[in-house]
This record gives structure tokens, C-alpha cells and sequence, in this order.
């Protein structure tokens, strides 16, 4: 298969999986089970994970998931590419019921993310990106869901948008707000004529930033690479860098721990370590 049929097959398996989840999210009260690492799991992060591992497992691809088992290293570290997909990212913002949650599939190639699709179900906004065209996509879906344009449409296309007074727009997370994102906030504020801090949950802090909304995004509370290669992907494809704190290079993906490092989203001329 080539990218635009693996492009194709990630969205309707995130399409149908928001159904999915919005089903279960309209019908009001949520209950959550604690996993391991005490996050939340729900049902709809359980129907969301089967179907998109059904739509997935035809492109005969591993599945790198939050909610499938995970595989041990020595069984994936030779894989040339692989899936990696959060069924339902900001649980949190699920059960709390504010709409700030996606699904989020990625499409890697020796670690390095080439595809990217979140799907906000609350909104039914649709964000999808190939790497190596340089091209990302923002589409709405009708009430039918069906799309209200072909997915490659270029009047649908987004971009980053620079600020022309010297301010910066900030995007961080609503749930992981710690010191040390607070101290580089602090530090932006120092080198900048003014700064705007928006606050969003899940993986919308990427999408935020490839559509034009916000400059950067810093990240120093603990990621997984699910929460992350999809958003990556699609801040890539409009020349975004997601760079690793401990390396100075932009995060990879399949790695042994599937923990990120604390990480920056910005334009490619950035430099913050």
C-alpha cells in the first residue's frame, strides 16, 4: 500500500471510532477503572482501541497501542515501521466532559512519524498530514460524518501563522501545568514583547500550532509515544520541530521505553536547550 491508501485507512478507522466514543459520551455518566500507572480507562477507550486495531491489523502494519498489550522490545525493535495509536487521548478530559479529546493514529518509519491523524469527536474536526508532501489538512464532517470535502483538498489545508508584533502564544496543557513549565513560560515572557498563554487538553496542543493558533508548546511532564507521534507528524509536515529535551533532536518513536523525553513544539528556528 502506498501512504495515501495507509492515509486513507487511518481515517476511517478514527472516524469510525469517534462514533464510537461519542455514543458513549453523550450518554452522560462516564465510570473510569484505574489501570496500572493509575490513569483512567472507560469503555470508549476500549470500543475505540478494537476498532481501530480492526481497520489496522488489514494493512498487515504492527500495532503499537496505550490499550493492547504491550509488546516487549526484543519483539519490535526491528520493526521498519509501525503504527502507534491512543484510542482515546485525554481520557481525563473525557470523563470530565469539557470535549477536548481525540483519537490519535500514527504512521512511523524507522522512528520517525510520516503520517498523522487526530480526529476531535466533540467538534468533528478532522487533522491528518503526510510528512513527506509537506501538506496538513484540517476537515469538518457533515452531521452524517461523512467529510464535507476530499481528504486532500487544498482549501482545507493549514499552516503556522507568525506573529508580527514580537508576541508569542503559549499552548500547555490543562492537566500537567508544573513548575518547570512554569519557569519557561516565565523565561519566554522575559524575551518576548508580550505572551498569551491558551490552555487545551490532548493532543490539540499539536493541532493548535499547525493551524496557526499558538507558537509554542512546551512539554516537561511525562509523555508516551502515543500521545504524541500523530501530533508530530502533523506539526512536521508544516515545518514544526518536536524537539527532545535530553537530545536536542526531534523525538523518535519504537523506541525500548515508550516514555518521552520533556520536549518543545515550535518553528525550526527555535532554540531552546
Amino acid at each position: 500500500m502506498d501512504k495515501k491508501e495507509l492515509l486513507a485507512i487511518a481515517v476511517e478507522a478514527a472516524l469510525e471510532a469517534g462514533r464510537a466514543i461519542l455514543t458513549i459520551y453523550e450518554k452522560g455518566q462516564v465510570t473510569a477503572e484505574s489501570k496500572e500507572d493509575s490513569s483512567p480507562l472507560t469503555a470508549a477507550d476500549v470500543a475505540s482501541n478494537e476498532i481501530i486495531n480492526t481497520h489496522l491489523k488489514n494493512t498487515n502494519i504492527p500495532i503499537i497501542s496505550e490499550e493492547n498489550k504491550e509488546i516487549p522490545y526484543p519483539d519490535r525493535k526491528n520493526w521498519s515501521h509501525c503504527w502507534i495509536v491512543d484510542p482515546l487521548d485525554g481520557t481525563k478530559e473525557f470523563i470530565k466532559r469539557n470535549g477536548e479529546f481525540t483519537v490519535n493514529i500514527a504512521y512511523v518509519v524507522h522512528g520517525v512519524p510520516q503520517l498523522g491523524v487526530i480526529y476531535v469527536p466533540a467538534s468533528r474536526q478532522l487533522y491528518y498530514a503526510d510528512v513527506s508532501q509537506r501538506h496538513a489538512y484540517k476537515n469538518s464532517l457533515t452531521t452524517s460524518y461523512g467529510l464535507q470535502e476530499p481528504l486532500f483538498s487544498n482549501t482545507h489545508r493549514i499552516a503556522p501563522k507568525t506573529t508580527k508584533d514580537g508576541s508569542v502564544r503559549i499552548v500547555a496543557s490543562k492537566s500537567h501545568m508544573n513548575q518547570e513549565t512554569k519557569d519557561f513560560i516565565a523565561t519566554l515572557k522575559q524575551r518576548h514583547s508580550s505572551t498569551t498563554l491558551l490552555s487545551k487538553g490532548s493532543s490539540l496542543k499539536f493541532c493548535l500550532l499547525a493551524e496557526g493558533h499558538a507558537d509554542v508548546y512546551p512539554r516537561f511532564a511525562p509523555t508516551m509515544e502515543w500521545d504524541t507521534a500523530a501530533g508530530h507528524a502533523i506539526c512536521n509536515a508544516v515545518g514544526l520541530k518536536v524537539v527532545s529535551k535530553d537530545t536536542n533532536k526531534e523525538l523518535l518513536y519504537n523506541k525500548e521505553n515508550l516514555k518521552n523525553s520533556s520536549f518543545v513544539v515550535a518553528g525550526g528556528q527555535e532554540r531552546f536547550f
